[in-house]
């Protein structure tokens, strides 16, 4: 997030992949929450990933969290569309790319994490 916000740049905070099964949605929305207090000058979008558990994801909407992606069967995904639309939660049915996994980065210093950061911001193209 101080990358993000040092860079002028907005990013994505995409969890983990199923993050939304074993972890909640209420440990995401505080998480997410936390660090944009952390750093409220970063401009930021949050996914909770709920991987195929309708259930997951039915959670993560009710819970209020900014966006879900569910990768489950269509039928079921179009269902949680239209409630997450009601919601007013965002939905997806693909995981963005991925442009920096920091789940390597777990062990190292702050300032390392910051600096694989800003060296992915910097070298993106510019926003227009």
């Amino acid at each position: 997030m101080t990358a993000a916000a040092q860079a002028r740049r907005p990013i994505v905070l995409a969890s983990a992949p199923g993050a939304g099964i074993y972890a909640g949605p209420g440990w995401w929305r505080e998480l997410v929450a936390a660090a944009r207090a952390a750093v409220p000058a970063a401009q930021s979008a949050a996914l909770l990933d709920c991987g195929d558990e309708p259930g997951a994801a039915l959670a993560a909407i009710r819970a209020g969290v900014e966006a879900v992606v569910f990768t489950g069967r269509a039928d079921v995904a179009r269902r949680l569309a239209e409630i997450a639309r009601g919601h007013g939660v965002r939905f997806a049915t693909m995981r963005p790319a991925v442009a920096l996994d920091l789940s390597q980065q777990f062990f190292v210093s702050g300032e390392a994490v910051r600096r694989c950061c800003a060296d992915l911001l910097a070298s993106l193209p510019p926003i227009c």
